[in-house]
């Protein structure tokens, strides 16, 4: 069963083809993230207006690049929430046309639980149950993944996000965007404990909480600033990464070690930090747990994922109307 793909939700445009859930076809993106650098960061409306010039294009790369006519796609999957509301409608409106036109069914995919499918393209022996890490630039979440389309969250941030504590951290330090590139590329040459940032402490056993650590960032930087001391940024960039390296390991193997998980599973934009991989790595093998990590080409926002959650969605029977509308937020179990 192929199914074409189509991703909105931030400020990259893809499309992407996958055969069964599990075989990666076709994979295609359209960035805007060299021109929202210029920014420090994305600009919600200039990444829509990028959406609607680079749409059309890419499904059709990804379709030709799958060497199949629009006839010979099954189902078209589109992320619908959550996301930057005006990126969203542009795949989403494009996907009702294309789906209405083609005779297709229309299948509404969550983009948290489209990070999760990566996990199925880059393994694709791997099956729920397990329990996942989900981290990204809007989104950092512990969850229960307990078949393909039923998730509890067992913990999650309370304020910023890893990617987006990232991503401001490297802003202040100068690094330029998307941030957690940019920082991991500066601390391989710094010393990780360099400076003393704190440990945020939030109620919840595996909550977390990055407001505070990015806070801490800014200050440093600020007082040695105003007193016109240097800052080391690589030292620094190795010290915050280490730190939010070390929370979100902290909290995922404590929940996989109170469920009795045998499958941890990494997912998101952040899941392509090295620094994280390892730790983890090291972490599940003490548990004697399994450590599935996505493929680094797969960590980002990509279609491939939003086509492999798409066919085990349809396979729920998981279908929309032409009245499915965009959603800004949106709980991954309510998905």
């Amino acid at each position: 069963m192929n199914i074409l793909g189509i991703e909105s939700s931030c400020d990259d445009t893809c499309a992407a083809v996958v055969r069964d859930g599990r075989v990666l076809v076709s994979n295609c993106i359209a960035s805007s993230a060299a021109e929202q650098n210029l920014y420090g960061g994305v600009v919600p409306e200039i990444a829509s207006r990028r959406h609607i010039e680079h749409i059309s294009q890419v499904a059709r790369a990804a379709l030709n690049e799958a060497g199949l006519p629009l006839d010979g796609i099954d189902a078209v999957a589109v992320t619908y929430a959550p996301g930057l509301i005006g990126a969203l409608l542009v795949g989403l409106n494009f996907a009702k046309g294309l789906a209405f036109a083609a005779k297709k069914p229309l299948v509404p995919v969550h983009h948290l639980r489209g990070h999760i499918a990566a996990l199925y393209l880059t393994h694709p022996a791997l099956e729920p149950p397990f329990l996942c890490l989900v981290a990204s630039g809007g989104h950092s979440h512990i969850v229960q993944v307990q078949d393909y389309t039923h998730f509890k969250v067992l913990g999650r941030t309370v304020d910023d996000a890893a990617g987006e504590a990232f991503d401001k951290v490297a802003r202040t330090l100068g690094l330029g965007y998307p941030g957690g590139p940019a920082v991991s590329k500066a601390a391989e040459s710094g010393d990780p404990h360099a400076y003393a940032l704190p440990t945020p402490h939030v109620e919840g056993a595996y909550n977390v909480s990055f407001s505070g650590l990015k806070t801490a960032v800014l200050n440093l930087v600020n007082r040695a600033r105003m007193q016109g001391q240097e800052i080391c940024v690589p030292d620094m960039a190795a010290s915050f990464q280490y730190r939010i390296t070390e929370i979100l390991a902290e909290k995922l193997l404590a929940a996989a070690r109170d469920t009795r998980a045998q499958q941890i599973c990494l997912a998101g934009g952040v899941a392509a930090n090295g620094l994280l991989r390892e730790t983890l790595s090291a972490g599940a093998k003490k548990l004697g747990a399994a450590l599935y990590l996505p493929a680094r080409s797969l960590c980002g926002d990509n279609a491939a994922m939003v086509a492999a959650q798409g066919y085990y969605e349809y396979k729920a029977g998981h279908t929309a109307g032409l009245s499915l509308n965009g959603l800004a937020t949106l709980s991954i179990e309510e998905g």
